[in-house]
This record gives C-alpha cells, sequence and structure tokens, in this order.
C-alpha cells in the first residue's frame, strides 16, 4: 500500500516524530511505501536538504531492516524563481526518490505559505518555462478568505470558522484557472480535499479539460469524521479542518464512486503539549486502515480498493511497480555529485540495501 501524503517529522521536530519511526508506524500497519511532504524544519526547499532527508531515511531502513520499502519526497516551492528552478531540476535528476512538487497555495504548518495570486501565477509560468510537467501538490485554501481571528482554542470545531469551505473551494478554482492561464503541461494534484464544491470543481476539470491532468486524495478524517467531532478533548484540529456532515458524506461517496483518486493519510504527529497550544495535525496511518474498512462495508470492489491505496497513486505519478527508489545506480552517482562537506552521507549503506 502507498500513503501518497505523509509528514514524518525528525530534524528540528524531533520531539514530534523521526522518519525512523515514522517509517517503522507506516510499516506496521500495511505500507510498503510514503511520500514525506516539504514541510520538515528546516524545509525541503533546495537539492542539499532534499540529499539529507534521502540520506536520512536510507539510514533509518537499514536500522529497520527493510530494503523493500520505498521513501519518496516532494520538493518544496517558493516563490523564488531561481529556487524553483533548482527544485525543477533535481526533481528531474533524483526523480522518483523526488517524486513531485508541492505548493501550500495557503500558509499551514511550517509557514511556505505562497499566498498572493500574483506569485502564485509566477510559480506556475516558471514550472512552464522549464518544463516541468510532474505531479504539482497543492495545498489549497485561499488566505484572504480565513480568519484566524475566529478560531477559539477551547472549541476545535471554530477551526472551520476560522478557515471556511470557501477557501478552499476559491483556491481550488484558482489553481485551475492558473494552470489554464500559464499553459501548465503536469498534473495538479488537489490534496486532502473537503469540501463537496471542490471536489465538484475537480470532477468538472477532469471531464472537460485535456491540456493537464488533475486528481485528488481524501483523508480518512474527511470522510468519516465531520465538525462536530473536533472538540478540546479529541484534539482533531488539522488543516483543512473538519467540514459538515454534507461534505463528508461526499468526499466518503468519492472515494467509493472514483471522483476521488486515492487515500491519502496527512500522517502528521505532534506531542500533546503542541496539540492543547492549537497545533494543526494529526496522526494517520490508523485512521487509513478504518477508512478502508469503511468503505468495504459501504460496498466498494477489491478493484476499488487497490486503486485507492497504490495503484491509481503509480498511474498518476508514472512509476513502475517494481522500482525501487534508493536504486544503486542513483545513490553512487550523487554520492559523485554532492559537493556537501558538513556531513558525510551514509551512501554506502544505501548501497549495502541492495
Amino acid at each position: 500500500m502507498v500513503d501518497p501524503h505523509v509528514h514524518l517529522r525528525d530534524w528540528e521536530d524531533r520531539n514530534k516524530d523521526t522518519i525512523e519511526h515514522g517509517i517503522k508506524v507506516a510499516i506496521d500497519c500495511n505500507f510498503t511505501e510514503v511520500f514525506d511532504m516539504p514541510n520538515t524544519k528546516p524545509p525541503l526547499t533546495n537539492r542539499d536538504v532534499i540529499l539529507d532527508r534521502l540520506a536520512d531515511a536510507g539510514e533509518a531502513l537499514i536500522n529497520l531492516h527493510k530494503s523493500n520499502f520505498n521513501y519518496r519526497v516532494y520538493a518544496g516551492l517558493t516563490k523564488d524563481k531561481e529556487q524553483i528552478k533548482e527544485v525543477v531540476e533535481t526533481y528531474f535528476e533524483l526523480f522518483p526518490m523526488v517524486v513531485g512538487l508541492k505548493m501550500f497555495a495557503g500558509h499551514s504548518t511550517g509557514n511556505m505559505g505562497i499566498v498572493d495570486i500574483e506569485d502564485q501565477e509566477k510559480v506556475f509560468k516558471t514550472l512552464v518555462e522549464y518544463n516541468y510537467d510532474g505531479v504539482l501538490a497543492i495545498h489549497c485554501e485561499k488566505e484572504s478568505l480565513m480568519d484566524p481571528s475566529k478560531f477559539d482554542k477551547n472549541d476545535l470545531s471554530t477551526q472551520s470558522v476560522a478557515r471556511p469551505a470557501i477557501a478552499e473551494i476559491e483556491s481550488v478554482s484558482d489553481m485551475i484557472n492558473l494552470a489554464k492561464k500559464t499553459s501548465f503541461k503536469g498534473t495538479l494534484d488537489i490534496v486532502h480535499i473537503s469540501t463537496k464544491d471542490a471536489l465538484e470543481l475537480v470532477k468538472k476539470t477532469k471531464s472537460e479539460i485535456n491540456t493537464f491532468r488533475i486528481c485528488c486524495g481524501a483523508t480518512a478524517h474527511h470522510a468519516l469524521l465531520n465538525q462536530s467531532a473536533a472538540n478540546d478533548k479529541s484534539y482533531a484540529k488539522m488543516n483543512p479542518p473538519l467540514r459538515t456532515e454534507e461534505d463528508r458524506i461526499a468526499i466518503f461517496n468519492g472515494l467509493l464512486d472514483g471522483s476521488i483518486d486515492w487515500i491519502e493519510s496527512d500522517q502528521a504527529p505532534h506531542t500533546i503539549e503542541d496539540k492543547r497550544m492549537g497545533a494543526g495535525g494529526i496522526p494517520g496511518f490508523s485512521g487509513s486502515l478504518l477508512l478502508i474498512e469503511a468503505l468495504i462495508k459501504a460496498g466498494a470492489s477489491k478493484n476499488r480498493i487497490i486503486s485507492l491505496v497504490g495503484k491509481r497513486v503509480y498511474e498518476v505519478f508514472n512509476l513502475d511497480s517494481s522500482d525501487i527508489s534508493f536504486s544503486v545506480g542513483n545513490i553512487r552517482l550523487l554520492r559523485q555529485k554532492s559537493l556537501l562537506a558538513s556531513k558525510e552521507y551514509p551512501y554506502d549503506a544505501f548501497i549495502s540495501l541492495r
């Protein structure tokens, strides 16, 4: 099973979780592959830090004695043209270890948001200029339609008021329009979709547009819980927040009928103290298993489940099921090319796995 959306923490967030422990939990939940998001501390926004992350993941796999688990990362985007150029080049060099690019169209954990529509358009134009045709995963929440002052940490359901449904819907609309306007040739991936109307926009675009591709994933918490589940004892605060029951039903049914492409956990652990202080994000691997069970009980076929937990991911990301992301050839090449002197990367350990 593949989880294409996780946050495995570590580094400056080591008190929350580590790569090694996160992979172990994924394995315990029967996952064979994860795609790690770039809003780490420090963020995965340049080649050197990405290499560091891949090296640490390889070391974790060695410690776990796992040679058949794939760890991949997204490179994070900023609004700086030279930075975008660097991560596009890194993607072409390191794919499928670097599996795609990620843009935050609204601020979330890590404050990597590119929130102005003008800057978002520049990102699309730069990606087109440098011939990027891979997956662009986007966290869609429109900053101008959110109001943090409406959040009350004593009532976590107010998160859905501070970050309302319209913020997601309008952001999804913006991304689709920008892809059209700039002649983007890759795949828009609307991550953790949470609203009925945003899903309708994705479905409409899939049926009408052939100049670029669009897909979306959904989490267990958005498919199984509504905003009434958010309270100070459940710590059920995440971005985007839990929605109405109508939205929840639409997301669940979208997973059943195929309009949503896959299940993604958005695994994002915090300490209890962080949660008490209002941090957004929850662990998600076990929730994905609960969602699979609920979908089967609702009548999902075996083929539908297979598509939701891996097959469709491999199709969209153009991956080979026999691929191992940490290949001997790539790692040897990286070892020769790396100019980093601050750390001795354990590339020999990667090679010993093969």
